[in-house]
C-alpha cells in the first residue's frame, strides 16, 4: 500500500531539519518506507503499518501547525500517545516555564503526569534513569511558582555523599568544596532564568542551594524544595529531609535507583521510602522509564542496556 501526504513549506521543513532527523526517527520507528519529495510524503508498506504511520504524520502535522518545534524525541511522545489514547496536544501545551522565547513543557506522557502530579500533590517522587527530564522539569515548576508568588523561596539541595574523605582535598571554604557536586542545580537554574537575576536572588536566600546537611534542624515554610540525586540518602537521612516540611511548601524528591554511590552495605532512601510511602494521600510518586529519556536517542539504548545487564544479574543472583 502506498499513500502521498500533501504536507506545507514549515512542516516540511521541520521533517528534514537537522539532517533529517525527524524522518529517520519515523523511519526507526515505523515499519514503512518513508520518503519526503519537497512538500510530498509518501508511505509505502503494508496496509497497518502505513495507516499507523499516516495517523504520526498526522498528529505532527497538527503541531507543527501549532507552533510547536519537532524533533526526534517528538516522534517517540506521539507513539507514546497513541499507545496511552491521550491527546499529545495536551502533552506539549502544558508549557510549565518561559525563558527569553523558550519553552519548557513535558515531552512524553508520563512527562505530563510528573507535571501534573507536582501540581496536584505535596510531595511527589520522581525515579527513573537519567535524562528523564526529572531535575529539570521540578526546577522548571519550582521557578514558575516563584513567579506567580505561589512560594517565598525555592531550596534546592542534593546528598554530596560522593565526596566522601576526598572533600577535604578541595580547595576553598565548604560551600566551594560542595560546589561540584551541586553544580547540575545550578546549570538548570541559569537555563530558567538570566545568571545576574538567579545570582541576586541566591545573595538574598530567595533561591538557596545547598547540601542535605544543612536542611537538619530546619522547618521550610512558603518554599519550593527539590531533593535531587536522592538515590544517596540513606532512610535516616530520607526522614530527616521529608519532616522539615512546612505549611504552603512543596517537595519534589527526583532520583535514579540503577545509580546508587552509597556503599554496597548502605540501603537506600530513595528505595526504603517507596515500601513506606506508597499510597499515602497528598504523595505521588512517579516512575519513568527508558522510553522517557529525551536527551541522544543513544542515551536511551544505553539506559536499556543497563537495565537487561541489571535484571539479568538479579535473575542470576535470584
Amino acid at each position: 500500500m502506498q499513500q502521498t501526504v500533501d504536507v506545507s513549506n514549515a512542516v516540511a521543513a521541520e521533517l528534514a531539519g537537522i539532517s533529517d532527523g525527524v524522518l529517520e526517527a519515523l523511519r526507526d520507528r515505523l515499519d514503512c518506507t518513508i520518503r519526503l519529495r519537497g512538500n510530498q510524503l509518501t508511505l509505502d508498506g503494508d496496509e497497518t503499518h502505513v495507516t499507523e504511520a499516516r495517523e504520526v504524520i498526522d498528529e505532527l502535522v497538527e503541531l507543527v501547525e501549532g507552533g510547536h518545534q519537532i524533533g526526534a524525541h517528538t516522534v517517540d511522545a506521539v507513539l507514546g500517545a497513541l499507545d496511552a489514547e491521550e491527546d499529545v496536544r495536551e502533552v506539549f501545551d502544558a508549557v510549565v516555564w518561559r525563558h527569553r522565547g523558550k519553552k519548557i513543557a513535558p515531552k512524553t506522557v508520563i512527562q505530563k503526569r510528573y507535571v501534573d502530579a507536582i501540581r496536584r500533590s505535596t510531595v511527589t517522587f520522581g525515579i527513573g534513569p537519567a535524562g528523564t527530564g526529572k531535575t529539570y522539569l521540578a526546577m522548571a515548576l519550582a521557578v514558575a511558582a516563584l513567579h506567580e508568588r505561589h512560594v517565598a523561596r525555592i531550596i534546592l539541595t542534593r546528598p554530596a555523599v560522593e565526596a566522601g574523605e576526598r572533600l577535604g582535598f578541595l580547595p576553598g571554604d565548604l560551600l566551594a568544596k560542595v560546589d561540584p557536586y551541586l553544580r547540575p542545580l545550578f546549570d538548570a537554574l541559569y537555563d530558567m532564568m538570566d545568571p545576574d537575576k538567579a545570582n541576586s536572588l541566591m545573595e538574598r536566600g530567595t533561591i538557596e542551594v545547598a547540601p542535605l546537611a544543612f536542611m537538619r534542624g530546619r522547618t521550610l515554610n512558603d518554599s519550593f524544595i527539590i531533593l535531587d540525586e536522592a538515590q544517596n540518602t540513606s532512610p535516616e537521612q530520607m526522614q530527616m529531609f521529608l519532616t522539615r516540611l512546612g505549611f504552603g511548601s512543596k517537595v519534589v524528591v527526583t532520583g535514579d535507583v540503577t545509580q546508587i554511590d552509597l556503599p554496597r552495605e548502605q540501603r537506600s532512601g530513595l528505595i526504603h521510602v517507596q515500601d513506606i510511602l506508597s499510597g499515602v494521600q497528598d504523595i505521588s510518586f512517579i516512575r519513568f522509564g527508558h522510553e522517557d529519556v529525551v536527551r541522544h536517542k543513544l542515551v536511551q539504548r544505553i539506559v536499556e542496556a543497563y537495565k537487561e545487564h541489571a535484571e539479568g544479574d538479579a535473575a542470576a543472583r535470584g
